[in-house]
């Protein structure tokens, strides 16, 4: 009997679409990511479900749009914010019902609430922070702070690493480093193991706080300060996949193992990167030639590297120039495995066809959302100005309705319409030369939202 494939998902958090060398990066070298692609497939157009932490990973996990899902927005850190519904079906509870070890190293970012936490979602076991960011070295989540005060603001910082739901202290030691160390000691118990295993690693880096350690440093002397400590922490990671990709082969796990790299949303340009005080923006990530950034739902904030190896069912070595999401990478997985989907609500779609003969995908609509706050998103206020983003991809037309390119700054234009096949930059607004076309997409992007809307916000 054939034996069940393994499953990896590794994700990183902020990493730009042009931040690997093998997406065409001229500075930062990433050969264990490349590895990947030249033993699988690399999607030229893939995109996350939204522009920020909380909702792509909601996606990523549930195979739903990030309101489907019921996280639509960046979720707090302090100890009483919610998260994931524990009643979501999750990639780790479909896999442990079906047989699967399941196991967490990284950055949830999906509630702190006991009931929100990765046990109740699935998960065997789990090590990893549970807010949107730590200190690399102590491990504390400084901004956003700790319990809401009387004024509905935040207050003291709080120490934020876990192991299996226990607080732990491992002071002075890099986070990516301990994310790859708990991987590899759980991968060395699943060998002894007769089940399959899936394991989920969410990388937090490059997000801020620009740390690494110096001896990543010192790979990019040339570099300027942001670049320096931007490639410093991808090679850090890079490093990390290779150790895990080096254990796979070495015990003969790699050709039947899914893996998929992804990343959670485009580039920061916040400036809190700059760690001087400096209000000036931050432009350490690399978006190559899309328009946009973190926040932002042109492709800039969404479209993001993504690679999927399994040597045993997929011819790699070829890239992919079909629009796929994170929502589908889930049904993708259920469908290799041949589990039965009819009982789960899906947003995505398998993909396995594309990927095993390179069937092109039927025609779909895809859309996002993305809330623009008149406060600071940890206060749990739900207060939401008019102007929020929306947008829908049909073909080769995207439409983004009041698109942002800063977060906190107006829309560049109320509709903005582009055909990606000819304008990947979304350089050119095409909503007056085609205006039936842009009318029909702003239509259907928002019926969409409003349906969305009905859902209670989450956080």
């Amino acid at each position: 009997m054939e034996k069940q494939p393994n499953i990896i998902i590794f994700s990183t958090d902020d990493i730009g679409y042009g931040d690997l060398s093998c997406q065409g990066s001229d500075y930062i070298k990433t050969p264990n990511i490349d590895s990947l692609a030249a033993t699988g497939v690399k999607f030229n157009n893939w995109y996350s479900n939204s522009p920020v932490c909380s909702p792509s990973r909601a996606s990523l996990l549930t195979g739903k749009y990030p309101g489907n899902a019921g996280v639509r927005s960046i979720l707090g850190g302090h100890r009483t914010a919610s998260g994931l519904p524990n009643t979501t079906k999750t990639i780790a509870s479909i896999l442990k019902d079906a047989g699967y070890d399941t196991y967490m190293a990284g950055k949830w970012h999906l509630g702190v609430l006991e009931e929100n936490r990765p046990h109740n979602h699935g998960f065997d076991k789990w090590f990893g922070h549970l807010a949107g960011c730590i200190d690399y070295y102590s491990h504390i989540f400084y901004w956003g702070m700790n319990y809401p005060n009387e004024k509905g603001k935040n207050s003291n910082p709080v120490h934020d690493l876990w192991e299996d739901n226990v607080e732990i202290w491992r002071n002075g030691e890099y986070f990516t480093e301990l994310i790859t160390e708990k991987s590899m000691e759980y991968l060395n118990a699943s060998i002894r193991k007769a089940n399959p295993f899936f394991l989920y690693v969410p990388y937090n880096a490059p997000h801020y706080p620009m740390h690494a350690p110096q001896k990543y440093v010192d790979r990019f002397p040339e570099l300027p300060w942001d670049k320096q400590i931007m490639a410093a922490m991808i090679s850090a990671v890079d490093d990390s996949i290779g150790e895990i990709i080096t254990f796979l082969k070495q015990n003969n796990l790699f050709d039947n193992t899914v893996i998929m790299f992804t990343g959670d949303n485009g580039p920061s340009r916040e400036s809190r990167n700059w760690l001087d005080g400096s209000l000036d923006l931050y432009y350490g990530g690399s978006t190559s030639k899309l328009k946009g950034h973190k926040f932002s739902l042109f492709d800039g904030g969404i479209k993001v590297p993504n690679i999927i190896s399994f040597p045993d069912k997929i011819a790699g070595d070829w890239s992919s120039n079909q629009a796929c999401m994170s929502m589908d990478f889930l049904p993708t997985v259920l469908d290799f495995l041949n589990v039965d989907t009819s009982s789960y609500e899906f947003n995505g779609i398998s993909i396995r066809s594309h990927l095993q003969n390179k069937t092109p995908l039927l025609s779909r609509s895809i859309y996002w959302e993305q809330d623009s706050f008149q406060s600071d998103w940890e206060s749990h206020s739900s207060q939401r100005d008019q102007s929020h983003q929306t947008a829908i991809l049909k073909d080769n037309w995207k439409l983004v309705v009041n698109g942002r390119l800063v977060e906190f700054d107006q829309p560049v234009a109320d509709v903005f319409l582009s055909n990606l096949a000819e304008d990947i930059s979304e350089s050119n607004n095409l909503k007056n030369e085609y205006s039936e076309i842009a009318k029909d997409l702003e239509l259907e992007a928002l019926n969409w939202r409003s349906e969305i809307e009905k859902i209670p916000i989450v956080g």
